[in-house]
């Protein structure tokens, strides 16, 4: 049981980032973003450039990731959310733009690339193996969780106690409040974009530790990732963590129990019991506000 205990945990923090990164957009922006995928393999492709050509030290590796992320997600607020925002059937649009931008971004990486796989050195070797009863907690396992909660608390107080962070919290309550206190929501959209893609950056980062890197990488991690931002409620942050612990959890005990052929199985049964008993998403048993 260790064993699940300690998979769970792993899997949590890289899930909740895609998923924090996807509800954020949503609950911010009302912006559902197809290119998630995209912005994760070219996140990992630059994490990988940094660790090559630069410096192979975990923080530059991460950070490489990071901010490779956020200029992505600055990137597709330029042309794709400013140019459609307030436009008729605006949400359509940005579903299809971000959709045809991934698939521009998949060949980008290929041509680029090319399909041949990449892969990272491990990166927390300098962490020590320790166990949890009979299961060896890895190196990246532990690295994992300890740079997840940094980073994400160093976005919380940031979206805290900063000027920025307070029109991205004044979006996520209500827009039509935001533009009434003067909060200018094409602006705040930048600093949404970014952290979301720090978010899905850092992913990238850590999940390119045990996979590989090519130009469809993306995919899996965003599908997974919309799976638990619906789960959580869409645009609940709260509720993406939450949803992120149970996914990883039935993923666990599914691979663990059953072996990895049932894992997809396990995802849709635990989605349509939760969705069949709260409609809202899990949310909807915890708030009545979007985020």
């Amino acid at each position: 049981m260790t064993g699940v205990i300690v998979t769970t945990i792993n899997l949590t923090a890289i899930y909740a980032l895609v998923a924090l990164g996807i509800s954020l957009t949503w609950s911010g922006l009302g912006f559902l973003n197809l290119s998630t995928g995209a912005m994760y393999a070219g996140a990992a492709y630059g994490a990988w450039l940094v660790a090559t050509n630069i410096s192979s030290n975990v923080v530059v590796v991460l950070l490489g990731g990071v901010i490779v992320g956020a200029a992505l997600g600055a990137l597709i607020c330029l042309t794709v959310f400013l140019p459609l925002d307030g436009k008729p059937n605006w949400e359509l649009r940005t579903l299809t733009a971000t959709l045809a931008l991934s698939f521009v971004g998949t060949n980008i990486y290929l041509w680029q690339f090319g399909p041949q796989f990449k892969q990272f050195d491990p990166l927390f070797d300098f962490i020590r193996e320790f166990r949890i009863g009979e299961t060896l907690v890895q190196p990246s396992k532990t690295g994992t969780v300890i740079a997840t909660g940094i980073l994400i608390a160093i976005i919380l107080a940031f979206i805290s106690y900063s000027r920025i962070g307070l029109g991205v919290r004044a979006l996520t309550q209500s827009v039509e409040g935001a533009a009434l206190v003067g909060i200018n929501r094409r602006t705040t959209a930048f600093a949404i974009l970014g952290v979301s893609g720090a978010f899905i950056g850092l992913a990238a980062v850590l999940l390119g530790q045990i996979y590989f890197v090519e130009p469809n990488s993306g995919y899996s991690p965003m599908i997974k990732g919309l799976i638990v931002a619906l789960l959580g409620g869409l645009g609940s942050l709260r509720g993406a963590v939450i949803a992120a612990f149970l996914v990883a959890f039935a993923e666990a005990v599914t691979l663990q129990y059953l072996g990895g052929s049932w894992v997809l199985i396990t995802l849709f049964v635990l989605i349509a019991v939760v969705l069949i008993i709260r409609p809202r998403g899990i949310a909807g048993v915890l708030e009545g506000t979007r985020a």
